[in-house]
């Protein structure tokens, strides 16, 4: 069987959950990376016109999950910047990836929201019974 990666949101009160799915667990952050900028703005109009590195550690991939998510929430807000494609690798707990984007413009890419942070809440990083990955949280918006 063949999986699709994909991102999903989900309702949870005031906030909203962010969910990707994946072949491979880089995927489904990857995914996870493409729901976020989704909660602010349509992916579709985000140019992947410039490149950053980044990287994160946690002491496992659920806390490595919230981490990865709080830095691109971080680079967001200090950069100026929405992201329209990622590259994950994980090796272990260690998380270096790439991320290309390009600076908002609000005339264009209207924001509809500020993502204050990625929390613990609904927090799910596991292997499905069909082999697909899920990484999942809730962010504060």
């Amino acid at each position: 069987m063949t999986i699709n990666a994909h991102w999903e949101h989900f309702p949870h009160q005031a906030d909203v959950g962010v969910r990707g799915i994946g072949a491979t667990l880089e995927q489904a952050f990857e995914q996870a990376a493409l729901a976020l900028t989704a909660v602010i703005t349509d992916l579709a109009i985000v140019a992947p016109a410039e490149t950053i590195r980044l990287s994160c550690a946690a002491p496992d991939v659920e806390l490595l999950l919230v981490d990865w998510l709080n830095v691109l929430i971080y680079e967001m807000a200090t950069r100026n910047m929405l992201f329209s494609r990622f590259a994950v690798h994980l090796e272990g707990n260690l998380l270096t990836a790439q991320a290309w984007g390009e600076a908002i413009e609000m005339a264009r890419h209207h924001p509809a929201v500020e993502i204050k942070g990625a929390t613990y809440t609904e927090l799910k990083v596991a292997q499905q019974p069909d082999r697909s990955w899920v990484a999942q949280c809730v962010v504060d918006v």
